[in-house]
């Protein structure tokens, strides 16, 4: 089969094109035929830092995490899938795990759910990190309806999905981000936009909550940002990051009675534990998506198995506007 692989590691590495050995399937695993595969931060942070990073996989490597595709054969002990089924999900390109920079991919059962129908292959691929991200994010704080909720950075491949859902449970949604473009989004999904360039946290917490502080606050910015976050928040509010790589001082945390939920979403991938939960939530993201309360956003680009490279150097650039997309 064709697929694209890494041979080193770095900035600069290139994808180079290969032909390797179609997949069998395995007990509790389906091959699926990829038709299309996007790129999120921690793709390019894999092919930039290799093996300074713990999740990288040996040499030659066939990166992608996402995709979306068509089974193509089910091993012993699957029976929720069966040949011909359209599905998406987040299961491979790290650790041992094979990637979806290939014409086909052996998965996890577990880490699969049956596509959204009212969106396309590329769409699908879009999804499934950055949704279950903000889908698990939100849950461990606690969201219910009527609360008051901050998405930092707003715009962005977890923000963006972040936002519709908070919508979706039925709370009043305000996101940061700047520049036209972002704002627009932002307010194309029917949030209220904060330019954190221009607008003071005090400014728009007191012109939004009257002073109070955010209910939850879904920082997909993280790091040095949680500061910012601490500062926006109610007392005794719940604050989910995506991004905790970082030593802090929790001494305003503290004295609001802050609770902080960090989300890394690879654990189950990284572990073999909880894989189940990531076809469930799959599942609810497939079924919100064809209620019409959440679409994601794809950036204007095309790129296919031959312009891999391209399509991490767009991310990595900072000038995409929603997720970069591969066709297999």
């Amino acid at each position: 089969m064709k697929a694209t692989t890494l041979t080193a590691y770095g900035e600069t590495a290139k994808f180079e094109a290969a032909d390797l050995p179609k997949p069998e399937p395995t007990s509790g695993h389906v091959v699926v035929r990829i038709a299309a595969s996007s790129v999120n931060t921690v793709d390019t942070m894999i092919r930039a830092m290799g093996n300074d990073l713990p999740l990288s996989p040996a040499l030659p490597a066939v990166l992608g995490m996402d995709f979306a595709g068509v089974v193509e054969a089910v091993g012993e002990g699957v029976s929720q899938f069966s040949v011909g089924d359209e599905v998406y999900g987040c299961a491979g390109g790290l650790a041992d795990l094979p990637g979806a920079l290939a014409e086909f991919m052996l998965a996890d059962a577990r880490l699969i759910a049956h596509k959204p129908k009212s969106i396309s292959m590329r769409e699908a691929a879009a999804m499934p990190l950055v949704g279950i991200t903000a889908y698990e994010g939100l849950e461990r704080a606690g969201i219910a309806a009527g609360q008051k909720v901050l998405v930092q950075g707003g715009a962005g491949g977890v923000g963006h999905v972040a936002l519709q859902l908070a919508k979706y449970f039925g709370t009043d949604v305000y996101a940061t981000g700047t520049g036209d473009k972002q704002m627009e989004v932002i307010k194309g999904y029917g949030a209220t936009p904060i330019d954190f360039a221009a607008e003071k946290i005090a400014d728009y917490v007191s012109e939004y909550t009257d002073g109070a502080g955010f209910d939850l606050i879904f920082d997909s910015v993280g790091g040095a940002n949680m500061t910012n976050s601490f500062e926006a928040a109610a007392l005794n509010a719940n604050i989910a990051t995506t991004v905790g790589l970082l030593e802090l001082d929790l001494s305003p945390a503290h004295f609001k009675g802050l609770s902080l939920h960090i989300v890394f979403m690879l654990l189950p991938m990284l572990s073999n534990q909880g894989r189940e939960k990531h076809c469930a939530i799959l599942t609810e993201l497939a079924s919100i998506v064809d209620a019409g309360a959440l679409k994601p956003l794809l950036d204007d680009t095309a790129f296919d198995l031959d312009t891999v490279g391209d399509a991490y150097d767009r991310l990595t650039s900072g000038q995409a506007i929603g997720k970069v997309v591969i066709d297999v």
